[in-house]
């Protein structure tokens, strides 16, 4: 099918290698070449099967809009927008097209987010902690937005809003860390990332799920039906 990868940065660069080596058609629009959303008019879009987002926050609202406008479906990797996700849910079913969306594709840091819910638990029983995340020097959000949703779901379980520690450095790739530590013992919680390109799999295989499909995904929800 017909892909189309928004942003030419090294994850979106990826996407589009591993779109490749899995059989399909790739287009790839850069920022210059897609300011507020020009480029995805219903005609450039008419034989594009899903769209995939690897852009900022500045443009995936824009992108997402447009997407639905045209009526076709789109996986969301950029993240700093998640405080309009209940407005987007709605823009989504009244369009009646497909978004998923991720802070992060990988199947291992969705294993850390679940057991995060897990260990939240022990901030009731005397612990305190904080989160850490390292990446690459050229990333610019900060804090990352899968540190961001481990933040929340720490909250939503323990009760505490644990501090964002972020560096950006070399060529981190991306690691994470929830450190709960106490008088008697401290536990720790890892997720280092080895190479961008699980990130990138993940990303394709969600499109060829979402594609045929309608509704509100979140990848956490799906990726074990994913092939």
């Amino acid at each position: 099918m017909i892909l189309l990868i928004l942003g030419r940065g090294k994850t979106g660069t990826l996407v589009a290698e591993v779109a490749r080596q899995r059989g399909h058609e790739v287009r790839v629009l850069g920022g210059a070449d897609n300011r507020n959303a020009s480029g995805l008019t219903p005609l450039a879009l008419r034989d594009v099967a899903v769209v995939i987002d690897f852009t900022t926050p500045q443009a995936v609202l824009d992108n997402i809009a447009a997407c639905v406008h045209a009526r076709k479906n789109i996986v969301v990797g950029t993240t700093g927008w998640y405080d309009q996700l209940p407005r987007i849910r709605e823009v989504v079913a009244q369009g009646g097209v497909g978004l998923l969306y991720a802070s992060n594709f990988s199947v291992g840091v969705d294993t850390l987010k679940k057991k995060a819910r897990a260990a939240a638990a022990a901030l009731h029983h005397g612990y305190a902690g904080e989160i850490m995340e390292r990446h690459h020097a050229q990333k610019k959000d900060a804090p990352s937005g899968t540190a961001v949703v481990l933040q929340t779901i720490v909250r939503e379980v323990g009760g505490q809003e644990l501090e964002i520690v972020s560096l950006r450095e070399g060529e981190t790739v991306g690691l994470h860390e929830i450190v709960l530590d106490s008088h008697h013992d401290t536990i720790r919680l890892a997720h280092d990332g080895k190479s961008r390109r699980g990130f990138a799999e993940g990303a394709v295989r969600a499109a060829e799920w979402l594609a045929g499909r309608s509704g509100f995904f979140d990848f956490r929800e799906v990726w074990r039906e994913l092939r």
